[in-house]
């Protein structure tokens, strides 16, 4: 499964995962693919370092990547005290009576929330470069658009190629003209924040809005086939992240979401913007479904909406609360249905591609004698 970006960045297939377990970004690359760490999840920089000295150890020399979250905007000298304090009383009410409705427990006296995005903050993603470019990592990806321009420079500096993730060719273009080296055609099939256009629509017009930039395909990918199929469309690679909730690895905190997981079909999720402020699709909750009802107060923009929730998400999880736990996942979770390992994923993968591509061989062949 060799493409040119593959061949550059030195891996044997040209699978990019995606994912917040240090675990599981090891493990993918030592499958032979390009495992990227989350960072947006780290609110102390040593937290980051602390994993990034233990995926060093555990890629067996084999290449790797972060993930991090800078918002297009910037906010100049803002605290985050000073953002929490922009939360209406009434959304704060609104949280207090849906956790109430439900019986979720209080968090213990003097227990910190375990889930704050912060990383949504342009300063805490800076602070996480600081920390990542002291590795050798060799790629940054930003899900929130092109990076600043200085760190995409920064990047370049330490030899780090900088990836993007576009929703439309329009934005696919708007990152290639900023520097960027690397577009994910994220479809409307993903998990987490994505846009409206379908991945099938999308990867062929992101290929042909950037090159000879590569395009990586992301969305609804979860098979060897479907790989096969986005190479097809023009991409080099395919960027995976839901697939990897349910492998051994992973560490989710969480049997009961683990069952949801495994029990969820392809219709099981929403696009919502319950859990930051933008639309990220994630499995369909009766906490999604009260953040999407007209006669609720409706999300909060990012970061507010973000922050508002942060306890609220840490007491659901902490207590799996059933009937609101969930978790971003994209349509593939559909196939999720069973607990595997990195290395048999990737396995599954591999002989699905390699199906693929033998069943379009024969069928041009046919065509070619007809």
């Amino acid at each position: 499964m060799q493409t040119e970006l593959s061949k550059r960045l030195g891996i044997e297939h040209a699978i990019f995962g995606f994912t917040p377990f240090p675990a599981v970004a090891a493990a993918i690359s030592r499958a032979g693919g390009f495992g990227v760490l989350g960072a947006v999840r780290y609110t102390a920089p040593d937290e980051l370092a602390r994993d990034l000295d233990w995926i060093q150890e555990h890629v067996d020399g084999k290449p790797y990547g972060l993930d991090v979250v800078m918002p297009a905007k910037k906010v100049e000298g803002v605290s985050e005290a000073e953002v929490e304090a922009m939360i209406p009383e009434g959304h704060r009410r609104f949280v207090r009576d849906t956790l109430t409705k439900h019986g979720v427990p209080e968090l213990a006296e003097g227990e910190a929330s375990g889930w704050r995005i912060t990383g949504w903050m342009e300063q805490v993603a800076r602070n996480q470069l600081d920390v990542a470019f002291d590795y050798p990592i060799k790629l940054l990806a930003n899900a929130l658009g092109s990076p600043p321009a200085d760190v995409i420079r920064r990047a370049h500096d330490h030899d780090v190629l900088v990836a993007a993730l576009a929703g439309s060719a329009r934005h696919a273009r708007k990152h290639a003209d900023a520097g960027i080296d690397i577009v994910v055609a994220q479809g409307y099939e993903a998990g987490g924040h994505t846009g409206e256009i379908a991945s099938m629509v999308l990867t062929p017009e992101a290929v042909e809005a950037v090159a000879p930039l590569p395009v990586l395909a992301a969305g609804g990918i979860g098979s060897g086939q479907q790989i096969a199929a986005a190479l097809a469309l023009g991409a080099q690679g395919v960027w995976l992240g839901s697939l990897w909730l349910t492998t051994t690895e992973a560490d989710l905190h969480s049997a009961a979401l683990t069952r949801k997981l495994l029990a969820a079909g392809s219709g099981d999720t929403v696009r919502s913007r319950a859990l930051t402020g933008k639309p990220a699709r994630q499995l369909r909750t009766e906490w999604t479904d009260a953040w999407d009802d007209p006669q609720g107060p409706g999300p909060l923009p990012m970061p507010l909406q973000g922050l508002l929730v942060a306890e609220a998400v840490s007491r659901i999880q902490k207590y799996e609360v059933q009937e609101l736990l969930g978790t971003p996942v994209g349509q593939i979770v559909g196939r999720m249905n069973s607990e595997r390992s990195v290395q048999a994923v990737f396995d599954d993968l591999t002989r699905g591609f390699e199906r693929a591509v033998d069943r379009v061989i024969r069928i041009a062949g046919r065509g070619s004698q007809s």
